[in-house]
């Protein structure tokens, strides 16, 4: 059951990332998902690094750090996408 939450949870994390960043990211949905999972990953690195990764209630810092981190991982993995697809970044 684990996965299902990490699937729901990465395509909530990647739909908000897309929401914040300006622009049209050119992803699929598939793809958002796997950037906001990969995001989370990274926020709760950065979150246990820090030490705010278990805190008494809800962990509001460990959620917007997963949300910076899915914000860091769409910006830097749309153009990739891009540019794996054969894309020009700039579209006329």
């Amino acid at each position: 059951m684990s996965w299902l939450w990490a699937i729901v949870l990465g395509l909530v994390l990647g739909v908000l990332a897309r929401a914040i960043l300006p622009g049209k990211q050119d992803i699929p949905l598939w793809l958002t998902a796997i950037f906001g999972i990969l995001g989370s990953i990274l926020g709760n690195a950065v979150a246990t690094w820090v030490g705010v990764n278990d805190t008494k209630g809800i962990d509001w810092m460990r959620h917007v750090l997963q949300l910076a981190g899915a914000v860091v991982v769409v910006a830097l993995g749309t153009p990739l996408w891009a540019m794996i697809r054969g894309k020009s970044r700039e579209r006329t």
